[in-house]
């Protein structure tokens, strides 16, 4: 879907000076609050502003003061998958 926005040339102006490629500021500005509000992923973050990999996603949100999605099930299973990693030798402590 392609989206435009009317803004009078000075406006305009002032902001690319400041954030630069405004297209892309306004995605980044999108994603971000999308994400943040929870109606995306981190993955559709990464296809919405062409990243290849989730460690670029996770820096790019850490850099804006966003943090990740963790909860107590994530933290269950992260624990589940360690103490596996540990029984086949995989992890040392």
């Amino acid at each position: 879907m392609q989206i435009q926005i009317a803004l009078p040339d000075d406006v305009a102006h002032s902001l690319e000076t400041k954030w630069g490629n405004l297209e892309r500021k306004l995605l980044e500005m999108l994603a971000i609050a999308a994400y943040q509000e929870g109606s995306i992923s981190a993955g559709k973050v990464r296809e919405l502003l062409g990243m290849s990999t989730r460690l670029e996603v996770d820096a790019f949100l850490k850099e804006k003061g966003v943090y990740l999605h963790y909860d107590e099930a994530d933290f269950e299973q992260d624990i589940q998958t360690m103490r596996r990693l540990e029984q086949e030798g995989q992890l040392k402590r």
